[in-house]
């Protein structure tokens, strides 16, 4: 009996040995983390083949299809869409007993901008099981939400269990992130610069190497268990001249003005359900009602438009119907997201931006004497335009043109589209659709870049707990006797309750011209401006800049002074992050 209670300890040591072991190499080890995102970009391959199975399986059963994508079906029956509210209803009633339970969960730029790569598994699975009933019961939505959470979060698991350095797990979910993306489009380079470009947030020579082995790893599993590109084009034949650059660019900024359009629909429909009598558990079941004419004019309208993007681009279709499906896709995306239902505009876009290119080479070959472009190029271009303008991210779309086509010309024409689209969204409008709906919830960021460290770096954290304090009452003759010349700068000054009142500079209180007998408050400055424990190093320094200060009373919210902070102390403690941050970037 004894002798095998030693022995099960003295496995479970070997074990923990061996666990420790392992995570001291992926900590010490460049070469140790991609064989990892090797691994991990597997898993995310994996993932979206399990996950683009299931949502075509529900809709499949749903809808009755054969085979073929919803939004490409000829016709859907009235009593199929009915599944629409019902899955809204399911949703919503979902959605409001996790709230009740947990927070909101965390999506992958957001877990990357402001928690160090940090996803709680419960996050990613709620995501996912949101987005897949979604676009499961046909709602105008894709999936690619579910699919970055899935690989992301799977990667940000495994970082977490392995405890890595925050860099690292910012770059691992971010490979896993863009891998998964990557094997849904069968495109590495796309993958890659969606992890760059919407995830980390740079592009830095520490994430090379694993980004791009996850993303090739992925697209090599998803190919090997038959996942098909979700994107198969051919340019057209005319030859690409330098008045296209100038006419693809128009392209680019007339997707941006649409993109932005696109996006502040989503918000004041959200806006406005949100401040009506409406609950939120019934939004996206009246939501799934509202959809259900709009797919009655076109199926095109359900889903993130996979099917319907090669229907349009392979078929000569009429542009009064082009623009038919443009207006009403456009109303479904935006009910859709506007309701409630779960999932993202980057797929959507895609379809709307093809939509958009090919009225937009319809409109030129009606205006005489302008120069004439290809309608499957304008799509593929605007395809392009659109997706950056959206999701904020040029290179990446980009890149998915050259990998769809293999036509340089074409890409080259895609790269000004797209940079004048996404310089166009923000400048006038900010942000891409993720960072806008954060900012909708009183986040303040406009990228994945890093800056939770700002966050975790608060007043309460760096201040100094011991403070130097008299009442306002004390005499100047009392002061200088507590107080010598030379022994402390700053004194901070109470009321009569023990609350802030201000600050008295010590050598101010040795002018000789004063009365001994007054009272020390009358030379206090600062009154009524103190910092809060809870404000960050930015909002910080932003008050002492704004008052011209160089010491600082922190306050509690009752106003009992918990310490103090100097301005000098503060921009030393932010330097010194800005720097850590910087070598984390660059891996050095």
């Amino acid at each position: 009996m004894i002798g095998g209670s030693l022995s099960r300890v003295q496995q479970t040591v070997n074990v923990s040995r061996g666990t420790s072991a392992v995570r001291r190499l992926f900590r010490s080890s460049e070469a140790a983390l991609v064989v990892m995102a090797v691994a991990l970009g597997i898993a995310a391959g994996l993932l979206t083949f399990v996950m683009n199975r299931t949502a075509h399986g529900v809709q499949s059963i749903i809808y009755g299809l054969n085979g073929q994508s919803l939004s490409a079906a000829p016709s859907v029956s009235f009593l199929s869409l009915l599944a629409l509210p019902i899955g809204g209803l399911l949703l919503g009633f979902g959605t409001r007993a996790a709230a009740r339970r947990w927070r909101t969960p965390v999506d992958v730029v957001e877990a990357n901008a402001l928690h160090g790569g940090v996803i709680p598994l419960r996050d990613s699975l709620l995501v996912c099981a949101q987005t897949l009933l979604s676009n499961g019961v046909g709602a105008s939505v894709g999936l690619e939400a579910a699919y970055a959470q899935a690989g992301g979060g799977f990667a940000s698991v495994i970082g977490q269990w392995l405890r890595l350095r925050r860099a690292d797990m910012r770059i691992l979910l971010g490979a896993g992130a863009g891998a998964a993306i990557g094997a849904a489009f069968s495109a590495p380079l796309t993958g890659a610069f969606y992890a760059f470009e919407i995830v980390i947030g740079a592009y830095t020579p520490a994430a090379i190497a694993p980004v791009a082995a996850a993303a090739l790893s992925a697209v090599v599993t998803a190919r090997l268990l038959g996942l098909e590109a979700y994107i198969i084009a051919l340019p057209g034949a005319r030859a690409i001249t330098t008045e296209d650059y100038l006419i693809y660019a128009a392209l680019g900024i007339v997707c941006a003005g649409v993109s932005i359009a696109i996006m502040r629909a989503v918000t004041f429909i959200e806006e406005t359900v949100r401040s009506s009598t409406l609950l939120d558990a019934w939004r996206p079941a009246v939501g799934g009602l509202l959809l259900i004419p709009l797919a009655m004019v076109t199926p095109q309208t359900l889903s993130s438009g996979h099917g319907a993007l090669h229907f349009d681009l392979g078929a000569e279709v009429a542009l009064r119907f082009l623009l038919l499906v443009f207006v009403v896709k456009v109303m479904a995306s935006a009910v859709s997201l506007g309701f409630g239902f779960r999932g993202g505009l980057f797929f959507a876009s895609l379809f709307i931006g093809s939509l958009a290119g090919q009225l937009f080479a319809g409109a030129l070959a009606h205006i005489g004497g302008v120069p004439q472009i290809d309608p499957s190029d304008a799509a593929l271009i605007g395809m392009a335009a659109m997706a950056a303008s959206i999701i904020g991210a040029p290179m990446t779309m980009s890149l998915l043109v050259l990998e769809t086509t293999h036509d340089f010309a074409l890409t080259g024409v895609a790269v000004t589209a797209a940079l004048c689209a996404s310089t166009v969204v923000r400048e006038a409008f900010g942000f891409s659709f993720s960072t806008w709906r954060m900012h909708t919830r009183g986040q303040t960021i406009r990228s994945a870049r890093d800056v939770g460290w700002v966050k975790n770096l608060t007043v309460g954290k760096m201040m100094q707990r011991t403070v130097d304090a008299v009442p306002a009452s004390m005499s100047i003759t009392e002061f200088r006797r507590r107080f010598p010349l030379g022994s402390t700068a700053n004194v901070v000054v109470t009321d009569n309750t023990g609350a802030y009142f201000g600050i008295v500079d010590t050598a101010r209180v040795f002018d000789a011209s004063l009365d001994p007998e007054s009272e020390v408050g009358a030379l206090a400055e600062m009154k009524g401006v103190a910092l809060r424990p809870a404000e960050d190093v930015r909002q910080a320094m932003n008050i002492f800049d704004a008052h011209g200060a160089d010491f600082l009373a922190v306050v509690s919210d009752d106003g009992e002074v918990i310490g103090t902070l100097t301005e000098k102390f503060i921009h030393r403690r932010y330097t010194d992050e800005m720097d850590k941050a910087q070598r984390e970037m660059f891996g050095e």
